[in-house]
């Protein structure tokens, strides 16, 4: 199956399966998101490392164009790391993330402290959502529903499982699952109509107590708007074992034109 990209050093080639809902010439944010876990994850660091939060700001619409990408270690310490990354389109920067790591090292907990459980059905038990729109990225992604429905008014919790390679070459680390999916929380929790008013996300923030297991990650989702065009839509992440992070966006609010 075809990549979403194609990465040859700092230059980054882009397939049309990264096309978004809003615009065919615009990326679904998931896909940068992404490509942001993916360049930080290949980052070194002197202690085994795991990201704990990934925060990626959409600085301009990202192009379905080919792309620049780059990154730097802002902080490097024995218990954390921080990382930048940035996404640029014909020199323009159109994404900047920063991504925290911090050691990875078992510690022996209470016996009493465990994953808080998941309260909603499993995938097997949730109505796969049919293919939406002409967006080849989320029609990539198969949804399947267990409270509300994708798109549809009210808050809702769907599972998500990741069918194509993000990036030529690699797997799909459990963290860029997990902020792939995180990115559809806007529209798991729509509360006004998809056909009459856009409601897209300026950022993404995930933050992670765990990575992720098994193929499929838990959207339970909630959207906020305010009077003033603006909104938050946030996220419990889960899978098998429990919940295991956040996820919140902000959204711009405008009626269609």
């Amino acid at each position: 199956m075809e990549a979403v990209f194609r990465v040859d050093g700092n230059r980054v080639f882009t397939s049309e399966h990264a096309g978004g809902p809003w615009d065919p010439g615009m990326q679904h944010g998931g896909a940068p998101s992404a490509l942001v876990v993916w360049a930080a994850e290949r980052i070194p660091s002197a202690q085994p490392m795991q990201v704990v939060r990934v925060s990626v700001d959409l600085m301009r619409p990202v192009p379905v164009a080919p792309l620049t990408l780059e990154s730097e270690v802002v902080r490097e310490g024995r218990k954390i790391q921080l990382c930048r990354v940035s996404i640029l389109s014909n020199g323009v920067e159109v994404v900047r993330a920063t991504v925290l790591k911090v050691r990875s090292e078992a510690v022996l907990l209470p016996a009493d402290v465990a994953d808080m459980p998941i309260d909603v059905p499993g995938p097997d038990d949730g109505i796969e959502e049919p293919p939406h729109g002409s967006s080849k990225f989320i029609n990539s992604v198969t949804l399947r529903s267990v409270r509300g429905r994708f798109l549809t008014l009210g808050p809702a919790a769907i599972w998500f499982r990741t069918n194509r390679p993000m990036v030529e070459g690699s797997e799909n680390s459990a963290v860029m699952r997990a902020a792939l999916s995180a990115d559809f929380t806007n529209g798991v929790a729509s509360i006004v109509d998809f056909a009459k008013w856009t409601f897209i996300n300026a950022d993404l923030t995930v933050t992670l107590a765990r990575a992720p297991v098994g193929d499929w990650i838990l959207l339970n989702s909630e959207t906020t708007l305010g009077p003033d065009g603006a909104g938050i839509a946030v996220s419990r992440l889960g899978d098998a074992k429990g919940y295991f992070g956040r996820s919140i966006q902000c959204l711009v609010v405008e009626p269609r034109r």
